[in-house]
């Protein structure tokens, strides 16, 4: 019996991290009133003030997976994920703050964007649908759906995103200034600067 309690004694021990392991930011619901109020604060002078970015080198954030977002702002502040202005940016919101401006922007429209280099759009579709089988790389519509609407909780979401901004960070998957993504340094490794424009402007179209 003393045996069979000091089992137990050390079972809740063990346990007892995973229950505290999750903070209060992590379980309360979003704030977005607080969300928007951050935002207009901290991100809209890049971003805009309804996450529709309109300068081609900034990303658009509207309707985006809150959970995708979440963990790029952890990473920018953290600098897992290097951006001297967003780790500055990221570096004065608490992990309240960074919840509750997710969860608004995910509440947003994103607005459509357009491809501009026709040339290269069915190269870019192809690329998109089909991957590029000869140099196995995989169609960014398996993870990022057909219709560049993402996967909840795993893939964001990239319809509308603009080329130039989609092009730079494969660039930096690429090479490997960007680190946060093994998958997509994978795929980016193995791709030109004619695919990899040709991919951005394509996405940059889909709706």
């Amino acid at each position: 019996m003393k045996l069979l309690a000091t089992l137990f004694s050390l079972a809740a021990l063990l346990a007892a991290p995973l229950v505290s392991a999750q903070t209060p930011a992590e379980t309360a619901a979003p704030n977005l009133a607080k969300g928007a109020e951050g935002f207009a604060g901290v991100c809209a002078a890049c971003h805009n003030a309804d996450g529709n970015s309109t300068i081609p080198m900034y990303s658009k954030l509207a309707g985006q997976h809150p959970e995708y977002l979440l963990k790029q702002l952890h990473e920018f502040k953290s600098g897992k994920r290097v951006d001297p202005v967003m780790q500055g940016m990221a570096s004065i919101l608490s992990d309240e703050d960074m919840r509750d401006i997710a969860w608004w922007l995910a509440s947003q429209t994103s607005t459509p964007g357009f491809a501009a280099e026709k040339d290269l759009v069915t190269e870019g579709e192809r690329i998109y649908r089909g991957g590029i089988a000869d140099r196995n790389i995989a169609a960014c519509a398996g993870c990022h759906s057909p219709n560049g609407a993402g996967i909840p909780s795993q893939y964001p979401r990239l319809a509308g995103q603009h080329a130039e901004y989609t092009s730079k960070q494969l660039s930096a998957f690429r090479d490997g200034t960007r680190d946060n993504s093994i998958p997509m340094h994978q795929v980016a490794a193995k791709m030109n600067d004619r695919e990899i424009r040709a991919v951005s402007d394509y996405i940059a179209g889909l709706r």
